[in-house]
């Protein structure tokens, strides 16, 4: 029960959900992985992501993890099957699935999804939102300088004001009642898509619904840290060390973070 969870994703983004079961799961310790070496996913190939998705699961079960988080939508749009598969004795959570609960339940009118595209390519939102409701109106559209932009870390500036503004302001994406951030980069211009629709649309993020979501399998297998006397632990591997990611990890979590370099291939 006291063995961390493994969190992977390209890169920053997967920090949000990490934030995320730090808040929700406090006695929870975690190891995470960015694999900035090869960010980002979103315009690789199916079978590039699931090397790489493969690779990094291999070695965080390695590092005794008894849960793996997928915190990345375009590794959980592609990998997450043959993770499953190949790690079908651990607990395997995506990001797609808990958003896709959520929505489908709670929102009547016109749902857009913005993500990378591959993850757009995919169409996996779209396919599971209908399978639950096949008389949504669904619309997307790939927005991947928006990952490049919170990798050098240049959120809240006249640049991401004006990419956001640059993708959204057209017709398909007027009057939607939800915008899924279809990646996990992406809670991190929250407020300033907030901004943009004017409080007029709900901005559904992962993170939070994530964590929730862990926290159930956590109980239902009986794998949840009882140890209450053990202070938790993070520790964070990139595959590459740069300045954005050090930056942002210590925005989240404090200066005194442990951030390793691992490359994997």
């Amino acid at each position: 029960m006291a063995k961390p969870i493994g969190i992977f994703d390209s890169g920053v983004g997967g920090l949000t959900v990490a934030a995320a079961i730090k808040e929700l799961l406090p006695e929870e310790s975690f190891i995470y992985f960015g694999d900035t070496r090869h960010a980002p996913y979103g315009d690789k190939s199916r079978d590039t992501i699931q090397k790489y998705s493969t690779e990094i699961t291999r070695f965080l079960l390695e590092q005794d993890c008894k849960a793996i988080v997928i915190a990345c939508n375009t590794a959980s749009a592609l990998a997450y099957e043959k993770l499953k598969e190949k790690f079908s004795d651990v607990p395997m959570i995506n990001v797609v699935d808990p958003v896709v609960d959520y929505v489908a339940e709670n929102t009547h009118g016109k749902i857009g999804i913005i993500g990378t595209r591959a993850t757009i390519k995919s169409g996996i939102y779209k396919k599971k939102l209908l399978e639950i409701n096949n008389k949504l109106k669904v619309v997307s559209k790939a927005t991947p300088l928006l990952v490049g932009i919170a990798e050098e870390d240049f959120t809240h500036t006249e640049i991401s004001r004006h990419a956001i503004k640059q993708y959204l302001d057209n017709k398909d994406f007027k009057n939607v009642a939800s915008l899924i951030l279809g990646c996990t980069h992406f809670p991190l211009f929250q407020t300033e898509i907030e901004s943009f629709y004017q409080g007029k649309a709900e901005i559904v993020d992962s993170p939070e619904l994530v964590a929730d979501r862990l926290s159930h399998i956590l109980s239902d297998h009986g794998l949840h840290n009882k140890d209450q006397e053990k202070e938790a632990s993070y520790d964070f591997y990139v595959s590459e060390k740069t300045g954005a990611f050090s930056s942002i990890a210590r925005n989240f979590f404090g200066a005194d973070i442990r951030l390793k370099e691992k490359v994997l291939s």
